[in-house]
Order: structure tokens, then sequence, then C-alpha cells
């Protein structure tokens, strides 16, 4: 077994050890008998850093990733292999910025998890961190935005009041005489409790700050409902900085774009939105209007072969839209139109279509011609429509499929 050394200090970032085992297969690893490298566990992720070896006088190798083993044996995964005898003495030292970030992270989730209970009496029931953020799965039924705003401020309040964090390990037995917010789902001899002083005490395994001032600060992002309950998003310290300073930075730039305060964003992107709709609403019904003027043109120009107008076109600067009205006006007009119309224009459409009654099928027709194009699409009977590959000889693939198929 390894002995934890992040289990007593979170703050300790460079330690000398002994080589237990080492290892090529699967991936290169190495076994300590001692380590400050924290493995995933606990909704903590791992460590990274680096492990040098006395003899080498080298610079060492990257520890990509950390895994505890059951019976707490601890596997330091390598970057490359190495070759190094059993009994020989390494030197870790871990990356200060993600172990503080780590830390910052999960002394937050604590807090922030005791602001819920003491405030509105929900459980955190699982921490997952991630690499831009954070989350908490809360077990509540409702979640308002006036809660989650207490829960923040609450925990923003036991942050600047700094108060101590300390590290207590406790038997099973003296456990019951204390009030824990949370108990590991496996029973242990002794339990490692991470104490909030007079806010806080919950069992945990993972590295911590030792006040609370060091957290920085706390900001929650998101809330979602999922199965279990509602899921919220913080972030903690600097990752809490950086978050804002981004956020605010596209904030301004979209507020440029738009000639107006950042603040005034929401109000402008609403109007935005009513201006967007009203002109898309304009535009089908122009749509309209086009394809009716077109209907009534390409049927006065088509002429009547053996009981049918066959109308043939191929339009450039025409979408799929566009055809697919110009279709159903043609053959909803008259009872005698086969209409074969596409679209060459980005991406290419084909719309296939027949007034109710004629014997032939359009879902056929568009197979046959999709054959020779390439692409996807279907219908039925009457109508069908789809996307070729391509629009090079689109109009000749119409015209020869008219002229084989349906002017007989």
């Amino acid at each position: 077994m390894t002995d934890h050394l992040y289990y007593h200090d979170s703050f300790l970032c460079e330690f000398d050890a002994e080589v237990l085992d080492s290892s090529a297969e699967p991936r290169p690893c190495l076994i300590l008998d001692r380590t400050a490298f924290y493995p995933t566990s606990g909704g903590q992720v791992f460590d990274t850093g680096t492990i040098t070896f006395a003899d080498a006088g080298d610079s060492g190798v990257r520890v990509v990733e950390v895994v505890e083993q059951d019976g707490g044996t601890i596997l330091h995964l390598l970057e490359t292999p190495v070759t190094i005898e059993k009994g020989s003495h390494v030197h870790g030292q871990i990356d200060v910025e993600r172990r503080r970030d780590h830390m910052q992270q999960h002394s937050g989730q604590h807090v922030l998890s005791a602001a819920f209970v003491r405030l509105f009496d929900m459980p955190t029931v699982s921490f997952h961190m991630g690499v831009d953020t954070c989350s908490i799965d809360l077990d509540a039924k409702i979640l308002t935005s006036a809660q989650v705003e207490a829960a923040e401020k609450l925990a923003n309040n036991v942050i600047m009041e700094d108060r101590p964090v300390a590290i207590r390990f406790a038997t099973q037995e003296e456990v019951r005489g204390l009030v824990l917010r949370k108990l590991p789902p496996v029973e242990r001899d002794k339990l490692r409790l991470i104490d909030v002083h007079d806010f806080d005490l919950t069992a945990c395994g993972g590295t911590h700050v030792s006040a609370t001032g060091q957290i920085g600060c706390i900001l929650l992002r998101k809330i979602e409902k999922v199965r279990q309950g509602w899921r919220v998003e913080f972030v903690c310290g600097q990752r809490a900085v950086a978050t804002a300073r981004r956020d605010y930075s596209s904030l301004a730039e979209s507020a440029a774009m738009l000639s107006t305060q950042l603040w005034e964003i929401p109000q402008v992107v609403r109007k935005l939105q009513k201006e967007t709709r009203g002109a898309c609403k304009a535009r089908e019904q122009l749509l309209e209007e086009l394809a009716d003027l077109y209907a009534t043109r390409l049927l006065s120009d088509a002429p009547i072969v053996g009981g049918r107008r066959v109308i043939v076109r191929t339009f450039s600067d025409r979408g799929a839209a566009f055809i697919k009205l110009l279709a159903q006006r043609l053959t909803r007009q008259t009872s005698d139109v086969v209409a074969l119309l596409g679209s060459a224009s980005d991406p290419a459409a084909l719309v296939f279509a027949q007034s109710a009654g004629l014997p032939f099928d359009m879902g056929a027709l568009l197979k046959e011609a999709l054959a020779q194009l390439g692409g996807r699409g279907g219908g039925t009977k009457d109508m069908a429509q789809g996307g070729p590959a391509r629009a090079e000889g689109l109009e000749n693939v119409l015209g020869d499929l008219a002229a084989r198929r349906v002017n007989l």
C-alpha cells in the first residue's frame, strides 16, 4: 500500500520516495512507497507533474494520470516508458497550479453544498470536477433562481470570513457523536474529515485549502433539471476570475456590434428576434406570392400533350423551399400537371410532383434521378423530394427523365 501524503498536507507539492514496482504494460507506470500525487476519486480529478530519478540526473518523466487500486496502491501513469530498478529513489514534483485549482474547486464545493443544506435542506448527491467548470447534483424537486442566488451569497460570505479548514481523523465510534453532512458509501475503520469551522463537516479524501479565504470566490453559472434532481454548475477562485473575464469580453464585443451597453444586450436581442420573425414571415409571404406567379406563367406556357402538361425547370437562384412551393401550386391549380423541378443553388435540391390521379410514380422517378446525381431523398407517388450530391448535369438529367418516363 502507498502512503498517501496528500491526506495530511494538501499543500505538499514535492516529495522523495522509493520505487516499489514498475511496469510498461498496458501503460508505463510506477508504484512508490509514498506519494503526494492525488488519484481521481470522489469527483476530484488526478494530479499531474514529474518524477525524477536520483541516479539519472535528468529532467524526469511526466506523470499524466494517477489511479488508486483496491487496497490503496497508487499507480503513477507515465508519458513515456522508463527502466528503473526496485528500491531506486525518486523525487516527485506536483503541478502546483493544477493542484491549487483543484483545492479551490473542491473546497468551494464543500462550502456550496453546505450552503444549500443549511438554507433549503438540499443535499448534494454527486460532485463532478471538469476541466472548465464543476457541478453538483442536488436532491431537490424544485430549485429557483432566488435560491441559487441565496446559496451563492452565503457561500461567498463564508469565504470572506476566512474560516479555518482543518483535516481531522475519526474512528467509526467517534463519528457517531458528530454531525456530518455526508458519510462515505464504504465503511472504514478511520475516516478523514474536512472541517470548515462552524459551517461544514464531511468525510472526504480530497485536497483542500487551509482557510476558506483561499477559495477566492464562488460563481454559480447554470442550473438544469436532471434525473436525480437539479444540477448546479459553478467555478471557484482563479477559474471564476477567468470565466468572468471571458464572459465580459464576449458581452463587450457583442455590445459593440449592437451599438449598445452591456446591460441592454438582452433588450436589443429581443427586439432583433422580433424583427427577424417579422422579416421571415414577410419573406415566406413573398415566396408564396412568387410561387403563385411562376405557377400561373408556367401553366399558361406549357402545352398539353397527351392530356397532360409536363413542366421541367431548373433554377440557379432559388432554393428547396421555393421549388417545393412551386410544385404544390402547379399540381393544385390543375389536374393534369407533372412537374420535375430542380435547384442548382447550394445545396442542390429536387422536387418531383404530379396532380392527384395521374399514373406516374414520383418516388420512383426521383430514385432514378438520384442514381445518376448521387444523394438521398424519397417521397410518395404524387410528390418526392431529395438532395442530389452534385448540381452538374441537373438540367440534362431532368430533361432526359421527362422524355423517357413522362412524355410517352
